[in-house]
């Protein structure tokens, strides 16, 4: 088959799905091995990009799905139903980061950490499709496993978690210092 028919076959199949689609798989149909299929791919995200489309094609931890360039928002609005938009309160953002960096953690180490009940915040999160139950913890009561999701990467424009900024030394510290003096205070009331 030549390149372009298998362009447009991979095409098919992202716009079809609508959904991220495993490398193996999209490899499987078109019946070529996964580096020369992630090579066409990345092709045609190159190209997709250089023609100023108002598609493109993300990667996401070894998947890929094609969806609306973020430009073009403005103009769907214009003929769809707005979409609801999420909001992410502080609260929301913190046990998210929590989630992000410490996944799979359970609820319970999300309030020690947090030092408040985040049952609200945690459920927020799972209805936004931010995160998601990823397994149970093999202890007593076999609480809860979260983590992330594909959304949540594609919200914030990453391919993997290993993306997510990581903290200093320093920042950890003056964190640990704060958390602390914060508990030093509660005892002392």
């Amino acid at each position: 088959m030549e390149i372009r028919k298998l362009e447009g076959v991979i095409e098919a199949i992202l716009f079809t799905m609508g959904e991220s689609v495993e490398l193996g798989k999209i490899a499987s149909a078109i019946e070529h091995d996964e580096d020369t299929t992630r090579k066409i791919i990345r092709q045609m995200m190159v190209r997709y990009d250089e023609e100023d489309r108002g598609v493109r094609i993300i990667e996401l931890e070894g998947c890929f799905q094609m969806c609306t360039k973020k430009e073009m928002y403005e103009y769907l609005i214009k003929i769809a139903k707005q979409p609801r938009k999420f909001v992410l309160t502080d609260v929301l953002l913190e046990t998210l980061s929590i989630v992000a960096y410490k996944q799979p953690v359970t609820k319970l180490e999300i309030e020690k950490i947090r030092g408040v009940k985040s049952d609200h915040a945690v459920n927020k999160l799972v209805e936004y499709n931010l995160v998601c139950e990823v397994g149970r913890l093999d202890a007593p009561g076999r609480p809860l496993l979260f983590g992330t999701t594909e959304e949540f990467l594609r919200r914030f424009s990453i391919q993997s978690v290993e993306e997510l900024p990581s903290l200093n030394p320093e920042q950890m510290e003056n964190f640990k210092t704060e958390a602390e003096e914060e508990i030093q205070l509660k005892l002392d009331v």
